[in-house]
């Protein structure tokens, strides 16, 4: 049997170097004309913020030994502009390097959002500690994270970086450790081990956990956009990116860090009349059923509700694997293959992880990584899970599904009764599920990811809804405050659109409890300006989780 892991975890971020771009270049290859109408496009927020990185150099911490690469453009209805980039700093990548650059619509320097303002300026990039011996300090991490595990194919690659993440930036080994439990299943940690003493600086987990018809497992019969094959159909669709679901066999990856040797297969599931699954677990297309529904329903509502073309905002599809590993307790997004991929559970404390807030929970991992590349430790990863745990639910709501009608509880459909209770998390008051925290603490950030995110959940819940007892969708919520006040809810709409913008424009990679205030009063601002109700909320809100 599987290890079981009754929470939704982070995504498996790719960990090869950052590519080194310097603003010269993108601002010799860039069409220096807007549009017809003067309205800033892309290629001129970028050529306006290429020039802007040359005339503030000093003022972004920018010197001769670091390189930029643009990770991500905004850029808004009236013309405002938002350049994300990452950074090099002698060619290593520099965690916490990242920042994004805010123009008007002429082009003009506003501000920028940093995620350290620490200076980049190392003595030397030779590491003391050899790479042999981070792989093995990662390894140990690793084995002492699976206690009673016999872990197998364990494999470690150190990568030199730049820390500016923790404190005064410094030399790191940043090491993926992978492995295999005794299932087969996965296992991982990111380790970052200081590469002058040995020490280690963080470690967080490395995998994030989460037109025909179809009779699913959760959601009852649902449409289906499919590709037609010769005499039969592929449960792919063409209008969505090309998204497709696969049957991984029930066999697992078999990587060595970010290189997989081999994957679990992710054969398209086939049909000759259109109609797909039988509503029961035994027919291995139905959980492809609710894993593809899922993934259109999150593709529809960011592009609805936010003009997000698809997870990358490139309008290309992801896939899906459905029955992965043996009695797999887990979901995750994998950046590596851009996919999804769902175990069954083990039936006793979970059923198969295929619902649509776990959906929409695993692909926003995807969409953080392409924006705000919160990291996966401490507060930062407490607001990563937090903004999947966000997004799952107003995916939910946005379905308008009436077999499972939206909800602030967190995989509410796959949870059986082996787990104690009828949720994995509760947003109205994160602390129902034993492990969770309501309200920020200076040991925040020393808190399980998954744990910490609470803090972001109540935050969102009390600023959508309001605190005190309610019911929605026939749920009954009883919502209360950390320091006793009262809040009144701006409603789930307001609630996505301020997140939504704070995630992509102002949070960063380094971004906490108090950086996310500042962001999403920046987003409220920007929306519906400072002296707006909206904008009192959210402060109010914040107050009332105890980040103030």
């Amino acid at each position: 049997m599987s290890r079981i892991r009754p929470h939704l975890s982070g995504s498996r971020l790719a960990t090869a170097g950052i590519a080194a771009a310097t603003a010269t270049l993108l601002a010799t290859t860039l069409s220096p004309h807007a549009g017809a109408d003067d309205s800033p496009t892309r290629a001129t927020a970028l050529k306006n913020a290429a020039s802007a990185l040359k005339d503030r150099a000093g003022s972004l911490g920018l010197t001769a030994a670091t390189d930029t690469a643009v990770r991500d453009v905004i850029v808004d209805a009236d013309g405002t502009q938002h350049v994300r980039y990452d950074r090099t700093y002698r060619q290593l990548p520099v965690l916490g390097g990242d920042f994004v650059v805010h123009l008007a619509k002429d082009g003009t320097y506003r501000s920028a959002s940093r995620a350290t303002k620490d200076a980049l300026s190392l003595s030397s990039v030779t590491p003391k500690v050899s790479a042999p011996k981070a792989a093995d300090l990662a390894a140990t991490v690793l084995r002492a994270a699976n206690v009673g595990e016999t872990l197998k194919r364990l494999t470690s690659k150190p990568e030199l970086v730049v820390d500016a993440l923790h404190g005064a930036p410094k030399l790191a080994w940043r090491t993926d450790a992978v492995a295999q439990d005794s299932a087969g299943n996965p296992v991982a940690r990111t380790v970052l081990t200081d590469a002058r003493t040995g020490a280690k600086i963080d470690a967080w987990d490395s995998i994030e956990q989460a037109a025909g018809d179809g009779k699913s497992l959760y959601a009852g019969t649902v449409p289906l956009e499919t590709t037609a094959s010769g005499s039969a159909y592929q449960l792919k669709d063409a209008t969505r990116g090309g998204t497709y679901t696969g049957d991984a066999a029930n066999k697992t990856d078999l990587c060595i860090l970010t290189i997989c040797l081999s994957r679990a297969p992710s054969t398209v599931f086939t049909d000759a009349d259109n109609r797909w699954g039988t509503g029961a677990a035994s027919d291995r297309a139905t959980a492809a059923v609710d894993a593809q529904y899922g993934t259109d329903v999150t593709w529809d509502y960011y592009k609805d509700v936010h003009g997000r073309n698809g997870i990358a905002g490139d309008g290309k599809g992801s896939f899906n694997r459905v029955h992965y590993g043996n009695d797999y307790n887990n979901a995750f997004w994998d950046d590596t293959c851009f996919c999804m991929t769902y175990g069954d559970g083990d039936g006793t404390q979970l059923g198969p992880l295929v619902s649509l807030d776990v959906a929409g929970h695993e692909m926003t991992h995807g969409v953080t990584s392409k924006t705000a590349a919160l990291t996966y430790s401490g507060e930062s990863g407490g607001l990563n899970e937090a903004t999947s745990d966000i997004f799952g639910s107003l995916v939910e709501f946005h379905a308008g599904n009436s077999s499972d009608p939206g909800d602030y509880l967190i995989g509410e459909k796959v949870v059986r009764s082996g787990l104690g209770r009828n949720a994995l998390r509760y947003m109205d008051k994160p602390s129902k599920d034993g492990v969770s925290v309501d309200c920020w603490s200076t040991g925040t950030a020393d808190l399980d990811v998954h744990y910490s995110s609470g803090i972001g959940n109540h935050f969102a819940y009390l600023l959508a809804e309001g605190s005190g007892a309610r019911t929605v969708n026939g749920v009954s919520y009883n919502s209360p405050t950390c320091d006793g006040s009262s809040v009144t809810g701006i409603g789930r709409g307001k609630l996505g659109k301020i997140w939504y913008r704070a995630l992509t424009v102002y949070m960063t990679s380094s971004t906490n409890y108090s950086g996310a205030r500042s962001a999403t009063l920046s987003a409220a601002k920007d929306l519906y300006g400072a002296g707006s109700a909206e904008y009192s909320a959210v402060g109010a809100a914040w107050k009332a989780v105890n980040v103030g």
